[in-house]
């Protein structure tokens, strides 16, 4: 986080101002947020790539962000820029979230209310592939969704290390799993 003195831009210019830089480094913006009414009032820039956003990574945006900032504004209102991944939290929405999250366990819910959970393998041309444990034994199977059927989802959060051969299926395996 930077502390930064300058007047606060909307959600578009920041988004116009710092995208080509973004994209140079391999990241896309994700979402721009606006806290005017936090004290002091902060911009939050969400960035991501195919490889994730790590500490680094997301400090060099950080500063690269500010220098632009720094270029365009004036000197009225003291604000908190903030460059970070999107999270947990968000849903995958997109092709490119689902493919961003290959090697995760997450939760779906089918549009007809069904609800598996299991690890994103490939996704491709609107159909997700799920790595799903059959009952409570080992038995791994791999099944394909069209995006149109999935409703929701949300990557879970994970405190052990995943099973080697549910990566395998995913094709993470070798790779060091999910990040």
């Amino acid at each position: 986080m930077t502390e930064r003195s300058a007047g606060l831009p909307s959600q578009q210019q920041v988004i116009e101002l710092l995208g080509g830089e973004f994209a140079r480094a391999g990241y896309d913006i994700e979402d721009v947020t606006i806290d005017a009414a936090a004290r002091p009032p902060r911009i939050t820039v969400v960035a991501d790539s195919d490889d994730g956003l790590n500490l680094d990574s997301a400090a060099a945006l950080s500063r690269s962000a500010s220098e632009l900032l720094d270029r365009v504004d004036g000197d009225a209102t003291p604000y908190v820029l903030e460059v970070t991944s999107p999270g947990v939290d968000r849903p995958l929405t997109t092709e490119k979230h689902f493919r961003r999250a290959r090697g995760r366990k997450v939760e779906l819910t089918l549009a007809d209310g069904a609800e598996l959970t299991g690890r994103l393998a490939e996704t491709s041309d609107g159909t997700v592939r799920l790595v799903i444990r059959k009952g409570r034994g080992a038995d791994l199977s791999v099944r394909e969704l069209s995006m149109e059927d999935i409703a929701k989802a949300v990557v879970q959060v994970e405190f052990s290390p995943p099973n080697k051969r549910e990566l395998e299926l995913t094709g993470q395996a070798g790779k060091g799993g999910p990040r």
